[in-house]
């Protein structure tokens, strides 16, 4: 029997480690989840990943019933609309989202926006995996696809208490 729930570890990932998967409308951009707790062997639950999210789109308004997520800018700037508030973000801004706040961001701009994730316990990046397509490094980006037909499930069997569901008719 394996012991490595009891062993610390470290874990040190380079630029282009971790499953990468483009995503659909309305994010469009990418996703690359580097840590979980089945990669750690951690003591605690945690998905951790960069995302990006390509200009002029946006993640729907959701909420996590059972999950506290950490976000923290990277590069561009964007905006954070927490129970229907706007916070402006930029690059090196961090934002703290409880449970079972209503939330999403925007991109308005013409470039990119980057963030790291942490949404603890995890799960996040089952998710991003089952709605998106691999990535390879340095491959171009997709025309934009649709989201999964079946996407109202796969939010429910992960992180998600409650979805804006306006883009699963598309």
């Amino acid at each position: 029997m394996s012991d490595t729930k009891t062993r610390s570890r470290a874990i040190v990932l380079g630029p282009d480690d971790g499953e990468s998967f483009w995503q659909p409308v309305p994010a469009n951009g990418f996703v690359r989840n580097l840590l979980n707790q089945d990669k750690t062997g951690g003591e605690v639950g945690f998905s951790m990943g960069v995302q990006t999210v390509a200009p002029r789109c946006s993640i729907r308004e959701h909420v996590h019933d059972a999950h506290e997520e950490v976000i923290f800018v990277i590069d561009g700037r964007g905006v954070a609309r927490i129970e229907g508030v706007e916070h402006p973000m930029e690059k090196g801004s961090c934002a703290y989202i409880g449970r079972g706040l209503k939330h999403h961001f925007l991109n308005p701009h013409a470039e990119p926006l980057s963030f790291t994730f942490l949404l603890m316990p995890g799960g996040l990046d089952r998710f991003f995996a089952r709605i998106g397509r691999p990535k390879s490094s340095g491959e171009p980006a997709p025309a934009p696809f649709p989201r999964p037909d079946n996407v109202a499930e796969i939010e429910r069997e992960t992180v998600f208490g409650w979805v804006d569901s306006s883009f699963n008719q598309e």
